[in-house]
């Protein structure tokens, strides 16, 4: 009986050192996530800042490697043209935002993500004026309609002042393509209406 009540005090013990740690941790964690963000290195980002980082990095990625293809593969000059200026504009904004990202201590893809480089598989499987749509479409207006969207929430949201400050340097040149996309998408598809 003694061993009995000895077992059950241990576990009754054991259970609450076991709560006690979880509920800690809880309430470690939970004051983490809402702690204001810093603005020095090592401070903890904000999640949502974090991950706009990441996807940023991903999609200019993605635009980088598909404008990539469209100056071997693309058979208009104009389309040409409008990939070299993705090429080098995206690659300028890539190299300040993980210049930012590393300051903040976060880590950003240095590729597209697998959903994005499945479209660039399909897109590589093209060449000439098929090209050129499926180019103008995807990696120009579609892309850049995403990454405005993107940027424009953290030029609203984004907690830290720095990773709001870049979002909203950046969104009037990613809106600027937008609307070159645009003109590239009508000029390629000369019997439908832009998108």
């Amino acid at each position: 009986m003694l061993k009995t009540a000895a077992c059950f005090a241990s576990i009754l013990l054991l259970t609450t050192a076991v709560a006690t740690g979880a509920a800690q941790a809880q309430a470690l964690a939970a004051s983490s996530a809402t702690m204001a963000p810093a603005s020095h290195p090592g401070a903890k980002l904000a999640h949502a800042d974090a991950e706009f980082l990441k996807q940023a990095a991903q999609n200019g990625h993605a635009e980088v490697e598909g404008s990539q293809l469209a100056l071997t593969r693309a058979a208009s000059p104009e389309v040409k043209a409008f990939a070299q200026k993705m090429v080098d504009e995206h690659t300028q904004s890539s190299q300040e935002l993980k210049a930012l990202a590393a300051s903040k201590g976060v880590t950003v893809p240095d590729t597209s993500s697998i959903v994005q480089k499945a479209k660039l598989k399909l897109l590589s499987a093209r060449d000439g004026a098929s090209f050129d749509k499926h180019y103008a479409d995807t990696v120009g207006v579609k892309a850049h309609q995403d990454t405005v969207k993107l940027f424009q929430k953290a030029a609203d949201q984004a907690k830290d002042p720095e990773v709001k400050a870049f979002a909203t340097k950046t969104l009037p040149i990613l809106q600027h393509h937008l609307d070159m996309s645009r003109d590239l998408y009508a000029l390629v598809h000369k019997d439908q209406k832009k998108p």
